[in-house]
C-alpha cells in the first residue's frame, strides 16, 4: 500500500463516529468513504411503494421493514451501506446500543440509479453476499420496467428477471408477493 493510500484509509470506527454526526449519508467500503447522492422522484416513489406493500404483508408477522436511513454492516471488518429497503423477520440485531446499524437483514432492495447501477449489481452485491442472514437481493430499475431478483439457493445466487407489469415477484424468504404493477403504479416509464 502506498503512503498516500495509507493516509487515506479511514477505520470503520472513525467512519461510524463521523457518519453519526454527518448531515449527509455516506457508505463505507474497505477504508474508503463514498458520498451518496440524492434520489430522484421515481426512486423515492418506488422505494415507498415497496416499503408500503411489504409492511402491509409483514406487520402481522412481526417483521421489520427499514427504508433508506437504516445503515447495514456487511462484515465484521466494516463495510456499511444504506439499502433502499431492508427486511428482518428475526429479532433485529444491531452493531451497538445506538441501534442505527443493522446486522441481519434477510432481504435487501436497491432501486437502481443510472450512476449506481453497475456498482449495485457488482461490488455492492458482493459485499451484501457476506451477510450470513441474507436470502434475497432485489434490484429495481427506475427508468424501465425491470426487476432482478437474486435468491440464495443452497450456496448459489440464482437470478430471475421480471419485465412486465403483470409479473409478480415471489419473495420466499419472507413469504410475500410483490406485483410489479404495485411497484411501478405511480411512476411514468
Amino acid at each position: 500500500m502506498s503512503s498516500a493510500a495509507a493516509e487515506a484509509y479511514i477505520t470503520p470506527e472513525a467512519y461510524l463516529a463521523s457518519e453519526r454526526r454527518a448531515k449527509y449519508k455516506s457508505e463505507y467500503i474497505n477504508g474508503e468513504v463514498l458520498a451518496m447522492s440524492g434520489a430522484s422522484n421515481a426512486h423515492n416513489i418506488i422505494t415507498v411503494e415497496i416499503t408500503t406493500e411489504l409492511n402491509i404483508q409483514l406487520r402481522p408477522r412481526g417483521c421489520f421493514i427499514y427504508s433508506g436511513d437504516m445503515r447495514v454492516r456487511t462484515t465484521p471488518t466494516g463495510s456499511y451501506f444504506y439499502p433502499d429497503v431492508a427486511v428482518v423477520c428475526d429479532k433485529p440485531r444491531f452493531e451497538d446500543n445506538v441501534f442505527d446499524t443493522l446486522l441481519n437483514p434477510i432481504l435487501v432492495v436497491e432501486v437502481l440509479s443510472p450512476s449506481t447501477e453497475t456498482y449495485d449489481r457488482g461490488e455492492k452485491f458482493a459485499h451484501y453476499q457476506e451477510l450470513a442472514s441474507l436470502q434475497e437481493y432485489i434490484l429495481v430499475s427506475q427508468d424501465r420496467i425491470q426487476v432482478d431478483h437474486y435468491r440464495l439457493m443452497e450456496t448459489q445466487w440464482v437470478r430471475k428477471a421480471f419485465h412486465t407489469l403483470e409479473d409478480v415477484l415471489l419473495l420466499n424468504s419472507i413469504e410475500c408477493k410483490l406485483p410489479l404493477q404495485d411497484i411501478y403504479a405511480r411512476v411514468t416509464i
